[in-house]
């Protein structure tokens, strides 16, 4: 494939939604689009701009290969659609929602794949998850403490090139670093292996 598959974590609530949201329309001007998922939760869930589907619909669309990735997280599934591959195989950069337990798959499918793991500083993220309201405080320092050693457990053996990407400080300065980060990994020519 000419182009390359961006994939990004990040623990829930480190702000990966919002993020994605936010960059779509300046990562088309760097020849990088941004996938949307389709997940089976309801249309009226808050989040990220997904395409949902019902569980079935999921499973026929799986069945047909019509996802380029497919996992099961959190009690949804997740698809990233066939036409990503299309993209790369034109040349545009693909940014896409991954998940952590999916990462040695999309490796091995993608070898060029620019893994990002975003992160958040716990203060920062715990003001937010308050002033979200969604969870109650000792729901909020129930996720604080899972999330705690999500980048040291990433960050250990075959991650060692897991790129960084802090948002702690304002959506648009973490935009305008994961654009950065983009444009400073590019490779100037696959290798002869591609």
């Amino acid at each position: 494939m000419k182009g390359r598959l961006i994939y990004l974590i990040g623990p829930s609530g480190s702000g990966k939604d919002s993020l994605l949201d936010a960059v779509r329309e300046h990562a088309g001007a760097q020849g990088c689009r941004v996938a949307r998922r389709v997940i089976t939760r309801s249309a009226e869930a808050k989040g990220e701009l997904a395409e949902a589907v019902s569980p079935e619909a999921f499973a026929d669309r799986e069945e047909r290969g019509d996802f380029a990735m497919s996992w099961y997280a959190n009690g949804l599934s997740y698809g990233i659609p066939r036409l990503v591959d299309d993209w790369l195989e034109g040349g545009d950069d693909v940014l896409v929602n991954g998940s952590r337990g999916y990462l040695p798959e999309a490796r091995r499918r993608y070898p060029h794949l620019l893994a990002v793991l975003l992160t958040v500083e716990d203060e920062v993220l715990r003001r937010r998850l308050h002033a979200r309201g969604r969870e109650s405080a000792e729901e909020i320092e129930a996720r604080l403490a899972r999330n705690n050693g999500f980048a040291d457990t990433l960050l250990a053996g075959e991650n060692a090139d897991l790129c960084l990407l802090d948002n702690s400080g304002s959506l648009t300065e973490t935009c305008q670093r994961l654009l950065q980060l983009i444009e400073d990994h590019r490779p100037l020519a696959w290798p002869d292996s591609a």
